[in-house]
């Protein structure tokens, strides 16, 4: 062989090994990653026309698939009580794609996730369509009914209710809502006038409020402030505490600390602590936060979550936010009663109750419950997770107690039921708007919870959200507790 034919050989053999190399990654190795590509429009109109999995609440879809009479689309997404759920489920759109679990739960729902692999195969040498997984949620519909009842229409609120010993999440609604099939339709034109229309009236489809808003907490945070002021040793719930009516602050002595003016607080002194938390006195929580220092509440806040961005449940979590770079006195003074630098997530300040339900131990929230292949064969159950061992279990004893006083003889107490319960409430002014955000945050059966329940009413008048916040954490604690 001369060399000339012998270069050619070699230059067919390399061209044939390229080749067969592409062939392999485009059928094998990168076949995923060019399936999914967002340049791929034929395989997002084959998913989007296919049999996508079900979301399901007690075994029954509150999303799925059901067949469809166009010429263009197979199947056609619809959600059921679409009003109840649109926060959670999110939508799927061929105009803008997917949010909500609809966007975290996709490798499950569409059918592309490894575990079906196998499944897949069989459905390509059989010819068959290739439906997606089914997810069961740990939301309870009774549960997840009275959340959202609770929330006003025409309010920006949410509503989170879960289990305090497990982290599983019973209910999450939220105001204002939307029709989330508006945005699944097969139009491209029709789902591009209806997101118009939903945009236009003030609604953002794309955020799930439980998890994404961080509004001020207002004084739900004072629960952590106690605890640090517990931990500290200087302070005890049966303890004397002073109440000055005005607190001047070190670097700002013509804007001072103040409790509600006219309100019990400026009628005393001093009192036993958990009075002092009871009535959600301001100035001795902004005293004692100066006397510690930032870290100490720094130290408390991140054990139960605050200024953690890893979170997710599989819906993305917002950070909630405490201050780690030094800050003045007079800021600090400020933020510990949930103003200024201190912005937190209805799921967040949920948390802080259930940890303290808990005996201490925050558990990590969790909204799937199991998955199933199309043969109902189990591929994921999710099983408790400890978060964080926040505080001892003396020391949520002692808080479980005053926030049972909260609701006796303080600022919670339309919520009294012959249902023990435990709760802290909370309200933030808006800048200068004269609006406020309306917190409660708490659980019950205080002596043996069953639930942790967080309400956020933002900006409404004082008057409205603290009519609401109290009695309808007794509504939603007797409508879904066990007695």
């Amino acid at each position: 062989m001369n060399e000339s034919i012998r270069y050619a050989w070699y230059g067919i053999v390399t061209i044939f090994v390229v080749l067969l190399g592409a062939a392999s990654y485009i059928q094998v190795i990168g076949a995923d990653d060019l399936r999914t590509h967002e340049a791929n429009t034929r395989e997002l109109y084959k998913q989007f026309g296919g049999p996508r999995g079900p979301i399901l609440v007690e075994g029954e879809p509150i999303a799925e698939s059901v067949p469809s009479d166009s010429t263009s689309f197979d199947y056609q997404r619809v959600y059921h009580d679409p009003a109840m759920y649109s926060g959670i489920t999110g939508f799927y759109s061929l105009n803008y794609g997917q949010t909500g679990l609809e966007q975290r739960l996709n490798e499950w729902l569409s059918g592309t996730s490894d575990d079906l692999f196998v499944e897949r195969i069989r459905q390509q040498l059989t010819g068959e369509e290739n439906p997606g997984a089914s997810v069961e949620l740990t939301i309870e519909q009774a549960a997840q009914q009275a959340a959202f009842d609770a929330l006003p229409e025409g309010m920006q609120a949410s509503a989170i209710i879960s289990e305090p010993d497990t982290g599983r999440i019973l209910a999450m609604a939220s105001r204002p809502s939307y029709d989330t099939n508006k945005l699944a339709v097969h139009s491209t034109t029709e789902a591009s006038a209806n997101m118009d229309e939903l945009v236009e009236s003030g609604v953002s489809p794309y955020n799930n409020q439980p998890t994404y808003e961080r509004p001020y907490p207002g004084s739900t945070f004072k629960l952590i402030d106690a605890i640090a002021m517990l931990e500290s040793g200087e302070y005890t719930p049966g303890g004397s505490v002073n109440i000055p009516n005005e607190l001047p602050l070190p670097q700002a002595p013509d804007n001072p600390i103040t409790n509600f003016r006219g309100g019990i607080c400026d009628q005393r002194g001093s009192a036993e602590f958990t009075w002092v938390f009871a009535q959600s006195c301001n100035t001795p929580f902004s005293q004692a936060a100066m006397d510690m220092g930032q870290d100490q509440i720094l130290d408390v806040a991140e054990r139960f979550g605050f200024n953690d961005d890893s979170l997710n449940i599989p819906l993305s979590v917002n950070t909630s936010h405490f201050p780690t770079e030094d800050i003045a006195d007079a800021t600090l003074a400020q933020s510990v009663l949930g103003q200024v630098d201190v912005q937190a997530t209805a799921l967040q300040m949920n948390m802080v109750a259930a940890g303290i339900a808990n005996d201490g131990t925050v558990m990590t929230p969790q909204m799937v419950d199991s998955v199933r292949g199309p043969e109902l064969n189990l591929l994921e159950e999710t099983q408790p997770e400890v978060y964080s061992e926040a505080i001892s279990e003396e020391t949520a004893d002692q808080m479980t107690t005053m926030m049972q006083e909260v609701v006796q003889s303080g600022t919670a107490m339309p919520a009294r039921s012959s249902i023990p319960i435990a709760a802290k409430t909370g309200t933030a002014d808006i800048g200068t708007t004269g609006k406020v955000n309306s917190w409660i945050t708490g659980f019950a059966p205080a002596d043996d919870p069953q639930v942790a329940v967080t309400l956020v009413y933002q900006n409404t008048d004082y008057s409205v959200g603290s009519q609401l916040t109290a009695t309808n954490l007794k509504t939603i604690v007797e409508a879904v507790v066990e007695q």
